[in-house]
């Protein structure tokens, strides 16, 4: 697989494990992993790690969003490591001592498996707050950039690989941790589609060019008549966005 490739993740944003499976059968080899969320998972359980392996897919994103206190979540993340998941995520908003516990249990459940622990990632804002809603409904006092590299820095301190966060901190998350520090970037939209529920959002061209190592596609390649074709376009442009930086 082209290493453009290997950087998109596709978001199997379904209500039906069936049609999860159908989707990664259509994709795999085509894309670099999977991310399974909260919907699929609900549907499905962790059951559905394995009927994904079984059609295809050889790294899976457990899109957990865990917050909670840190015995909560280290239960958690020691029972989901043991799945041989590629990447996990909790969020970094629930302070370093939550984050240093969810690092520990990765790598504890996964020992236990006989599995490499995942890439531990931490959420810092999603992709559908803006500065307003910060400012004015979660009360935090500075901006959007300023937030998100706070808790890049606070998820890096407690062991973790990377952060998921929107393509438009990519560049002050990459000056503030370094270039080694995995960023996973959401709201990716190829130029001409709609944004939809997201707010922070950039082509997968632009995200690349600011220094993101994977991205999360969702509905413009699901939701395309023909989903490799659409694999294959973002690929491309990642491809052209390397060459030019």
């Amino acid at each position: 697989m082209s290493i453009s490739r290997n950087r998109i993740l596709v978001a199997l944003d379904f209500d039906s494990v069936d049609a999860a499976v159908t989707m990664t059968r259509r994709l795999a080899g085509h894309v670099g992993g999977f991310k399974v969320g909260l919907e699929l998972f609900n549907t499905a359980g962790p059951d559905v790690f394995a009927r994904l392996r079984d059609a295809g897919a050889e790294r899976l994103f457990y899109d957990a969003k865990l917050h909670d206190i840190p015995n909560t979540v280290a239960g958690a993340v020691r029972a989901a490591a043991r799945h041989g998941l590629w990447m996990l995520n909790v969020h970094a908003s629930g302070g370093a001592a939550m984050l240093r516990a969810a690092r520990a249990a990765a790598d504890e459940g996964a020992a236990a498996a006989g599995v490499p622990p995942p890439l531990l990632i931490g959420v810092t804002m999603l992709t559908s707050i803006d500065h307003n809603v910060l400012e004015r409904e979660l009360r935090v006092p500075c901006e959007l950039a300023e937030q998100v590299t706070h808790l890049a820095r606070l998820a890096q301190a407690a062991g973790l690989d990377g952060v998921v966060a929107s393509p438009q901190e990519v560049m002050a998350i990459r000056e503030a941790c370094g270039p080694q520090f995995v960023t996973v970037i959401p709201g990716v939209r190829p130029a001409g589609t709609a944004a939809h529920d997201q707010a922070r959002v950039a082509t997968p061209g632009a995200a690349i060019g600011g220094g993101a190592h994977y991205l999360v596609v969702g509905r413009a390649i699901t939701g395309a008549p023909d989903p490799a074709a659409a694999a294959l376009a973002i690929a491309d442009e990642v491809s052209a966005a390397e060459a030019g930086s």
